[in-house]
């Protein structure tokens, strides 16, 4: 008898650290997933960030009017397999820092971190835990996001934004970078990442996980399915991420993107507060929120993607575990 108690407390434990460490790959499988299907908007976000840079309202030529525009365009010019450029950066990042941020978001949840001491889902423990772990992930896929962005900028000269790198490929990129620069010209712009996930993942997943509490407590319909649940969490998530995070992300894109001068330093900026400063005085508050609605649009979607798949692949696990109880 105390032999099977002692195997069940093992077998138990052994799962649930198995469980926690599924936790960080199954959000990153989840990302890479939504990233197929939104990246063309990334692309579009990118490059409508970086027209006008530095230059005040109407004296700027705008080969991007709107995101629907600015998708005709890129086709027009650049060809369709323009709008998934960066596409391996882009997974290489979400990855990354979503196998970071959901993984430890989802611990925490688990284990009770994200809830008041009622039950209900804490919109501000939710918001730290969140927030942390999309701090952390994002400072280790931070190379990744600059390359990223100097790839989706690359355009011909007709419809060309921003500071043109001449880099063919992620391998090269990070070659050249590396030789040139070191790891710190890899890093280069990890200052202002770092809290553009913390507060874009924090609100998201506060945004999530408050959502998905309500309409479980409370359901829309009799019969309500979990499905639905998710989707309409991802949605109000995505709606709170992209408010929170275009500023910051506009300051990160003009930051990874610019030049740099012989002694490695920005042509453009010195730093965050310099391209924030800079920005606010040239292009005035609008300038923080260039790329909002392709942002806006891509958030959505793929916010809804991300924790619908990471739920989804959340719950095969489950099944799984549960078939394997039985045998």
């Amino acid at each position: 008898m105390l032999h099977r108690t002692f195997s069940k407390i093992t077998r138990d434990f052994t799962k649930r650290q198995v469980m926690d460490g599924t936790d960080f790959l199954l959000g990153g499988i989840a990302s890479m997933g939504a990233t197929v299907f939104t990246n063309p908007l990334e692309v579009v976000k990118t490059r409508m960030q970086l027209q006008g840079e530095l230059a005040s309202k109407g004296t700027y030529v705008r080969p991007y009017r709107s995101v629907s525009d600015a998708f005709v365009t890129i086709v027009k010019n650049d060809g369709f397999l323009a709008l998934q450029k960066g596409l391996t950066p882009s997974l290489c990042f979400q990855f990354i820092i979503n196998a970071v941020r959901l993984g430890v978001y989802n611990t925490a949840l688990e284990n009770g971190l994200t809830r008041d001491a009622d039950g209900k889902q804490s919109i501000w423990k939710s918001a730290f835990w969140g927030g942390t772990g999309g701090f952390v992930g994002s400072a280790l896929a931070s190379p990744f996001f600059m390359l990223r962005t100097h790839l989706q900028s690359k355009a011909t000269a007709q419809i060309a934004v921003g500071f043109q790198h001449k880099h063919t490929g992620l391998l090269s990129a990070l070659r050249e970078i590396f030789q040139k620069y070191g790891v710190k010209g890899l890093y280069r712009g990890v200052a202002v990442t770092m809290p553009r996930a913390m507060l874009g993942s924090g609100g998201q997943l506060a945004g999530f996980g408050y959502t998905k509490d309500m309409l479980t407590r409370n359901p829309l319909y009799p019969g309500q399915s979990e499905r639905i649940v998710s989707v309409l969490s991802g949605i109000a998530a995505g709606t709170v991420m992209a408010v929170t995070m275009t500023p910051p992300d506009v300051v990160a894109t003009r930051l990874y993107n610019q030049g740099i001068d012989g002694s490695g330093k920005g042509i453009y900026y010195s730093g965050v507060i310099d391209c924030f400063v800079k920005i606010l005085r040239t292009e005035g508050v609008a300038g923080l929120y260039k790329g909002f609605w392709p942002h806006y649009v891509r958030i959505g979607p793929h916010s809804m993607l991300v924790l619908m798949f990471y739920d989804e692949l959340k719950s095969v696990r489950r099944n799984y575990y549960s078939r394997q109880a039985k045998l």
